[in-house]
């Protein structure tokens, strides 16, 4: 059997053209690749954190178009340092964290979360119920205290520089720690293996509710002014057409909706910006982990 030269080059445009269409999804249009979503150890453990935060960014996925991967972080520096380096695309993370990314990399806010209807949030201290502690941190001087990473904004920058104003080296006033958790914090306090621990309110409400400590395991010493919640954060060089849709994503999300597909007492999200969390960079800057710019 033959095929005759035109027959022959009809084949190899059809060809071509089959590749080429094949090819569109990966080389037009940002939505259709894989976004890398990232998400900090807001639960006990990883897995706990997957559970509860999938759900979300299915979702997310979904109303964007794209397929996706969630990475769960071990600690609070570590999903700054993914966003920075351009290992994740879209994280939830906490706000000394996303200060830390913007300054390192560039990485934007975009919205921050709301918890029962507010987009605040307070540092807190938490100590064994059985001390005697009327006065903080004069009666709390030499206990033991366990402060979560540095790369923690309730556990460990808001409490640094609350020390720091009042003049106070915690790690020479207590028999300081860090690197914790914010679920091993409240752990240890509860079951006696330190005296005082850092944390925030939405965790040591979240932990009681789930029956992982009870209220009387532990007694609140000391609280923070109220702090801007966890944002939604982007990489520098993430396509904008993808940015403008996840902001109209994150804004029609409804308290109501909130329920179905975010954990817990989160109801929706507020537009934000770097000038949001301007109290979290001075923090920074007062304690030296962060340099003055221009």
């Amino acid at each position: 059997m033959t095929v005759d030269c035109g027959k022959r080059q009809k084949i190899a445009i059809l060809g071509l053209l089959v590749a080429l269409v094949m090819s569109l999804p990966a080389t037009v249009g940002h939505a259709a690749e894989k976004l890398r979503f990232a998400v900090g150890p807001f639960q006990p453990t990883p897995g706990d954190t997957r559970k509860a935060y999938d759900p979300f960014f299915k979702y997310l996925a979904e109303q964007l178009g794209s397929d996706y991967e969630l990475v769960v972080t071990n600690d609070w520096a570590g999903i700054s340092t993914a966003l920075a380096n351009g290992q994740a695309d879209i994280a939830w993370m906490g706000p000394w964290g996303y200060v830390l990314a913007n300054n390192e990399g560039g990485a934007q806010a975009v919205a921050t979360v709301k918890y029962d209807g507010q987009p605040t949030y307070h540092a807190i201290i938490v100590a064994r119920p059985q001390l005697e502690i009327k006065t903080f941190p004069e009666d709390a001087k030499g206990l033991s205290i366990s402060f979560a990473d540095v790369g923690s904004t309730s556990g460990w920058l808001i409490p640094s520089y609350w020390f720091k104003s009042q003049h106070i080296d915690p790690r020479t006033y207590f028999k300081y720690r860090d690197g914790a958790s914010h679920p091993a914090n409240e752990m240890a306090v509860s079951s006696g293996q330190v005296d005082l621990a850092t944390d925030y309110d939405r965790n040591l409400n979240s932990m009681i509710e789930r029956g992982l400590i009870k209220r009387e395991d532990v007694k609140i010493v000391w609280t923070s002014e109220p702090l801007p919640n966890d944002p939604m954060v982007v990489r520098k060089d993430l396509d904008q057409s993808i940015v403008a849709k996840l902001k109209t994503v994150l804004g029609s999300i409804s308290e109501q909706q909130a329920k179905t597909i975010m954990p817990p007492h989160y109801t929706g999200w507020v537009p934000a910006t770097a000038a949001t969390y301007q109290l979290i960079r001075d923090a920074g800057v007062a304690v030296g982990k962060l340099k003055v710019t221009n």
